[in-house]
């Protein structure tokens, strides 16, 4: 948001502290952040989960880590840059809401994918400090506000809205919508996986609520908009599908984009299409769009509706 006269941008500001507090990394200054001026780029403080130690080092050297990790350091340039508009947004948006994960490690940022995001500066190449150059200090925002920058690696054809992909209301971001996606779809993105009867019973007594016995009976009695199951049914229970996918394992069954689900010789059997929770922008959709021509704000508009991408620092 931009506000060219001083008294009524030092009301606006006020008001914004009354409503809700907002949380500013080292160097960052809620002038900066959503003034007339930009801002100075920010300093943080990371976490290193593997080697349980603490670091400081500018915003944007984190984000090249971030991109190198959770994008293929070799793919086209624009495809890099939208991940990097994203993974900027996304830690900013965190940090305002939550504080970033000082309650867990007393930092800004961790390189966890599990607490925040994927990190690896050893793939950091070219490519991708051209990538984060070339959109520094850039974020997407919706009504002047960083949005909650959901991204996945596959959809299977089309993407899901937060109550789908991830169980929460879709009027926390109303800017995603589903949209056919251009990454891969069908047989490119098929997966099938089977568990124990016994693993199921562990992931519902994650969940809560269940006893953790062994399932005799499953079945999808809700799907979205999307085609994604909602909702399934194992033994009579409702069991919302985002939060059993979590507690089974993610990397087993790779999509709530269910083909069919059974249960057979005691074994849960599953089959789907997909690859993450399915919200936000499609990395492979990504990589589609950069090959035919799109640019990084081509695809973010693609994946996010009503948008817009702004610059926070130079």
């Amino acid at each position: 948001m931009f506000c060219r006269n001083k008294a009524a941008l030092w009301f606006w500001i006020v008001g914004t502290v009354v409503v809700a507090t907002v949380v500013c990394v080292t160097g960052c200054t809620s002038r900066g952040l959503f003034g007339e001026r930009l801002g100075k780029e920010p300093v943080l403080t990371v976490y290193f989960d593997e080697e349980k130690r603490t670091e400081k080092m500018p915003f944007e050297k984190y984000i090249e880590g971030v991109v190198a990790a959770e994008m293929d350091p070799k793919w086209p340039r624009e495809a890099l840059a939208a991940q990097a508009i994203l993974a900027r947004t996304f830690t900013l948006e965190r940090l305002q809401r939550t504080g970033g994960v000082k309650k867990l490690h007393g930092t800004d940022v961790c390189t966890s994918h599990e607490h925040f995001q994927a990190y690896d500066a050893s793939r950091v190449n070219s490519l991708v400090r051209a990538a984060v150059r070339s959109t520094r200090g850039k974020i997407v925002t919706y009504k002047g506000r960083p949005i909650r920058a959901w991204f996945h690696s596959s959809s299977g054809g089309v993407t899901a809205t937060p109550a789908e992909g991830l169980g929460l209301p879709n009027s926390v971001a109303p800017y995603i919508r589903t949209v056919k996606d251009p990454g891969a779809a069908g047989k490119e993105s098929a997966w099938k996986a089977s568990f124990s009867a016994a693993e199921v019973g562990r992931a519902l007594k994650k969940i809560g609520g269940f006893d953790g016995g062994e399932p005799r009976s499953i079945e999808i009695v809700e799907r979205g908009p999307s085609g994604r199951a909602v909702t399934l049914d194992i033994d009579g229970k409702k069991v919302p599908a985002p939060a059993f996918r979590t507690a089974v394992g993610p990397d087993r069954m790779l999509s709530t984009l269910l083909d069919g689900i059974s249960v057979k010789d005691g074994k849960v059997i599953m089959s789907g299409r997909g690859w993450g929770h399915g919200v936000g922008m499609s990395q492979w959709g990504a990589l589609r769009m950069s090959k035919q021509g799109s640019t990084a704000e081509d695809i973010i508009n693609y994946y996010y509706k009503g948008v817009k991408i702004e610059r926070r620092w130079r």
